[in-house]
């Protein structure tokens, strides 16, 4: 397991729904942007541009609504990499309190081909620093 990557977050007046909260939708649109932030941070600029992430699947769990003025952001934790799937746990937060909490798996795709792509044990090494 990586150590967690602090992804900001901000809250649109459109993401607020007619319960005055946000809807719970966009926690899908916080998760992607999260996870291909934390993909483009980490990895070589090379692998960022010969790579694509597509979400094969979510599972969210809804613990608390955020509203408008809250500042919220994402703690994304890439749990393992097999083959070409990626596997994330990814905390929405309010300060120390849990919003939603996301198990979400990845596919990652060859940009000209877009076919799976195996991630390569040295690209997969910026994500998994050996600890001493």
């Amino acid at each position: 397991m990586t150590q967690a990557y602090r992804y900001p977050i901000g809250i649109d007046p459109a993401d607020i729904d007619f319960m005055g909260h946000v809807n719970n939708a966009t926690y899908l649109k916080w998760v992607q942007s999260a996870v291909i932030s934390h993909w483009q941070k980490l990895a070589p600029a090379e692998a960022v541009a010969r790579h694509l992430w597509v979400a094969l699947k979510h599972e969210i769990t809804y613990r608390k609504p955020a509203f408008l003025d809250d500042e919220v952001f994402a703690s994304v934790v890439l749990e393992k990499v097999e083959g070409a799937r990626a596997f994330y746990q990814t905390l929405i937060k309010r300060g120390e309190d849990v919003l939603a909490e996301v198990q979400s798996s990845w596919c990652c795709l060859d940009a000209a081909t877009r076919r799976p792509a195996r991630i390569a044990k040295d690209i997969a090494a910026y994500f998994f620093p050996e600890r001493d």
